[in-house]
């Protein structure tokens, strides 16, 4: 006669379940079913994805002081967000133990990421010298005389140095005459400012201290060669 496994008791069908007596395929499912409420039990309770403190997010500031013989620009001005590699184009805030590897800071980033950030502190610097009034970023349309092209090179903190970290900022700029799209000036500018200590909070204020000084040289370095630029345009024009 052929088995029939249909008829077969559930704990005969797979040895690991244990047998005891009076138990059917019924009373077998209900144990089963009834397992997963054991892992949610007070006691045992799972992660919430949110919970946790939250992370500590850091902005720095515009350049406000500028030499006082600056040219008064009459040209307009577009400044494109700054390009960056992939390890400083982020909202983290990136930091060295060696020259050949970058990590970040745990728990803890700047409040957009670090080419947007750092052209709006840019354009805010352009206007705090109220040497220019036509300036804007790329996408409001404005007619450009020039435009101020610029890597981010530098933004990270230095350990390896052997002291107290350092906050290293650096920018190139490339000053593009239009409409024939004409590199009239390129320039770096490069900070390192030692923090006092080794703290967050006071390693980004080392950080606005650096950027401030390269703020003020771009901004300088720009409306001067801007003019040198525009002044040669017209006596040719």
């Amino acid at each position: 006669m052929a088995d029939n496994k249909a008829d077969t008791p559930l704990s005969e069908l797979d040895s690991s379940v244990p047998r005891r007596p009076g138990w059917g395929r019924r009373s077998l499912l209900r144990a089963a079913a009834a397992l997963p409420v054991v892992a949610l039990a007070p006691g045992c309770s799972l992660p919430v994805p949110g919970q946790g403190p939250p992370p500590e997010l850091f902005r720095l500031t515009p350049k406000s002081t500028f030499r006082g013989d600056l040219p008064r620009a009459d040209w307009q001005l577009i400044l494109e967000t700054p390009v960056a590699n992939a390890g400083l184009n982020t909202t983290r805030i990136a930091l060295q133990r060696r020259p050949t590897q970058l990590e970040y800071y745990a728990r803890s980033g700047w409040a957009d990421r670090a080419p947007v950030m750092i052209q709006t502190l840019m354009i805010e610097s352009f206007e705090n010298s109220d040497k220019i009034v036509s300036i804007g970023r790329e996408s409001v349309g404005l007619r450009a005389d020039f435009i101020l092209k610029s890597e981010l090179r530098e933004l990270e903190v230095i350990y390896y140095n052997g002291g107290l970290p350092e906050a290293w900022v650096g920018i190139n700029a490339k000053l593009v005459q239009m409409p024939r799209r004409t590199i009239v000036a390129s320039e770096s500018f490069q900070s390192q400012v030692t923090a006092e200590t080794d703290s967050l909070p006071v390693i980004i204020d080392a950080f606005d201290e650096a950027l401030g000084k390269v703020l003020r040289q771009l901004v300088e370095w720009t409306l001067v060669e801007g003019d040198k630029a525009a002044r040669r345009a017209r006596r040719t024009s």
